[in-house]
């Protein structure tokens, strides 16, 4: 069943997935294989003090929005600017279908439906199309 507006809050660690309608969501989780590890860059090492990109995580996260036809993507650090960039590289046909990424700290399930229904609203009257 392909979702039409698929809203998604990630960390590194796990993500949240919400697919939504006028009046119902339904949401579901993806998680890391591994535990993402938070770590201080020091001066000289010659990094940039991050860990690698998680591909598995990404590709399995990637892998739930294949039937997604507007996605938002919204989390509190680097995790979602990663993934975009992952998208573009690895899945671009997915990453065309992103239509907005926005820092959201820890949402309660609640908020964060409501926030996507808003901000897909918005988008939708933007292009001059009636809202859900």
């Amino acid at each position: 069943m392909e979702h039409r507006h698929v809203a998604v809050w990630l960390d590194h660690e796990s993500a949240r997935l919400f697919a939504l309608t006028f009046d119902k969501s339904e949401g579901w989780k993806v998680r890391s294989a591994h535990h993402h590890v938070h770590r201080h860059h020091k001066a000289g090492l010659g990094d940039a003090g991050r860990a690698p990109v998680d591909a598995d995580y990404f590709d399995r996260l990637a892998a739930s929005l294949a039937d997604a036809g507007e996605i938002l993507i919204f989390g509190p650090s680097t995790a979602k600017s990663e993934f975009v960039a992952f998208l573009h590289a690895r899945h671009p046909a997915i990453a065309k279908r992103v239509v907005g990424v926005e820092t959201l700290d820890h949402p309660s399930d609640g908020e964060f439906v409501g926030h996507a229904r808003k901000h897909f609203r918005t988008v939708g009257l933007m292009r001059g199309e009636v809202p859900f």
